[in-house]
């Protein structure tokens, strides 16, 4: 066997800085996707993308003219197609409000579902983000030259986001995109765009602050468990107080969950889309004009600066410890 060591003048092509981050991010995430649970809540979100599709469909393909509802009614009975005409009359008058009305209720929901996958996606990745290697002593290897403490965050932080755009944005831009294709009509696709930018506003908000707090627990310490267990105080223990009806505003601050709760609320305005609707549309039902009105008023924000702050709070000091802990030990 031959053991000679060549020592020739290295003669490829350097790969540089971008190539040591980027080698970072897909080894993280190769390592994510050898694990069971991470697979699976993988395909539930993108089941849940699918849903955002077929609904979609389902909104478009039943009020255009010659479509399935316009056909059920007419072979149920005469008042069923005298709805059906009122409803397609609503949407050939009124557009902007019916369709925006819709898919803000339909991307507000699913805000819920991305941000619950991307919580337990993080919970599989902050035990083995920073916490593996600062266990290994690996930073002594990961931080030596050429590769510097900011290859190593980019590389951390493309691993995290790569995860979030799997499980959240991924599946939230290929529903919409899917349901698109299969509308009807124009002004499903024009009057969906601002509910969709709220979205991804919502989505770019909690990415930046799971981010940061996914990094700062990873590196609290050097145990899998004590990372595992604080991050999930963080997020169910913390989350369950602050959610007390009686709770302080001081004690729902100190849950990131609730902050981002107060933040979607915000952000997605959905108190005044269904307002908007109860106000503009001729609806006939005053009980349900009351309904409407009532949801409006429950969906509004209540304290959303507060929550921003508090969140503002949790990046910087999560910060903090990563980078007080990012260094050979």
């Amino acid at each position: 066997m031959d053991n000679t060591v060549d020592l020739s003048r290295w003669r490829d092509v350097p790969r540089g800085v971008t190539y040591r981050r980027w080698t970072i991010v897909v080894a993280g995430l190769r390592s994510l996707f050898r694990i069971r649970f991470f697979k699976a809540v993988l395909i539930v979100a993108w089941v849940g993308g699918a849903l955002i599709a077929g609904a979609g469909f389902v909104f478009s393909q039943s009020l255009a003219s010659g479509g399935w509802l316009e056909t059920l009614a007419q072979h149920t009975s005469a008042r069923a197609e005298a709805l059906f005409t009122v409803l397609a009359g609503l949407m050939a008058i009124y557009p902007d409000i019916v369709v925006r009305t819709f898919f803000t209720f339909v991307f507000w929901v699913h805000s819920f579902l991305g941000l619950w996958f991307s919580l337990l996606a993080l919970t599989v990745l902050v035990p083995q983000l920073i916490t593996r290697d600062r266990a290994s002593n690996a930073l002594i290897v990961y931080l030596a030259r050429p590769l510097t403490s900011v290859d190593y965050l980019l590389g951390k932080l493309g691993i995290i986001v790569g995860v979030l755009l799997l499980v959240w944005t991924g599946p939230l831009l290929f529903g919409w995109l899917l349901s698109m294709l299969f509308a009807t009509d124009r002004d499903f696709i024009v009057y969906s765009l601002s509910p969709l930018v709220r979205a991804l506003l919502f989505n770019a908000v909690a990415m930046v602050a799971l981010a940061a707090i996914a990094l700062g627990v990873s590196a609290l310490g050097r145990r899998p468990q004590l990372t595992t267990v604080v991050w999930m105080s963080l997020w169910l223990l913390f989350g369950v107080i602050a959610a007390q009806p009686r709770a302080a505003v001081w004690l729902q601050r100190l849950s990131y969950t609730q902050d981002l709760g107060e933040v979607r609320q915000e952000v997605f305005r959905l108190d005044a889309a269904l307002t908007d609707a109860a106000t503009n549309l001729p609806i006939l039902n005053q009980q349900f004009v009351t309904n409407l009105t009532s949801a409006g008023k429950k969906a509004e924000a209540t304290d959303f600066n507060g929550a921003l702050a508090a969140l503002g709070v949790f990046v910087v000091a999560s910060s903090l410890v990563f980078f007080r802990k990012l260094r050979p030990e």
